[in-house]
């Protein structure tokens, strides 16, 4: 199993930058996100070659409004480093996630930026909504933008289209831009 799970992520590495291996210990805490609420600091992360990647600042939450970005590597987790030191997804999400109200101290390198950037984020309840926005554009055509596709993906969707409709929904414009992915049964089930 070890050695298959090691050629597995090795694979993974020289295929894309979108796929990664998730063990079946960490598939649990992984899929958090996609189920319901959650408190914490509110971003998708990966864990690649030793460092934590923000994926993205879940839309509304602590760390969009402290002005974390889609890119920035987490270094200092509380001022402890979380670099290069064997971080596994479970542990990452232990130090982020917490009761809302509480604070936690990281320290981010940004591409582009000389100085190392310091943030201090609150923790607060970070809603699990796939769908950002829906309405209609001009008589005919309706717009509906989808940041992931979670458990509740196909059922927010449904909804607004249908309401959409009573509106004479003849087009749509389905605005996948920065969705970060989630459940493929969600999104084939939108397809």
């Amino acid at each position: 199993n070890k050695l298959a799970e090691k050629a597995i992520i090795e694979i993974l590495k020289n295929l894309d930058p979108h796929s990664t291996y998730v063990s079946a210990k960490d598939v649990k805490d992984m899929n958090e996100p996609l189920n319901g609420n959650f408190e914490g600091i509110g971003i998708q992360f990966n864990i690649l070659r030793d460092s934590i990647i923000v994926i993205e600042p879940i839309a509304g939450g602590p760390s969009e409004r402290v002005g974390l970005k889609a890119g920035d590597r987490i270094l200092t987790i509380d001022k402890e480093k979380v670099t290069g030191i064997g971080i596994s997804t479970a542990g990452v999400r232990t130090k982020l996630m917490g009761a809302k109200g509480t604070k936690v101290s990281i320290t981010v390198y940004r591409k582009g930026e000389k100085e190392i950037l310091d943030f201090t984020i609150i923790r607060d309840k970070i809603p699990i909504n796939s769908l950002d926005a829906a309405y209609m554009l001009n008589k005919e055509t309706g717009y509906i933008k989808l940041n992931k596709f979670a458990a509740t993906t196909e059922k927010e969707f449904t909804d607004a289209v249908n309401t959409l409709r009573k509106s004479n929904l003849q087009n749509l414009v389905l605005d996948l831009r920065g969705n970060g992915g989630g459940y493929m049964m969600a999104a084939t089930s939108i397809a």
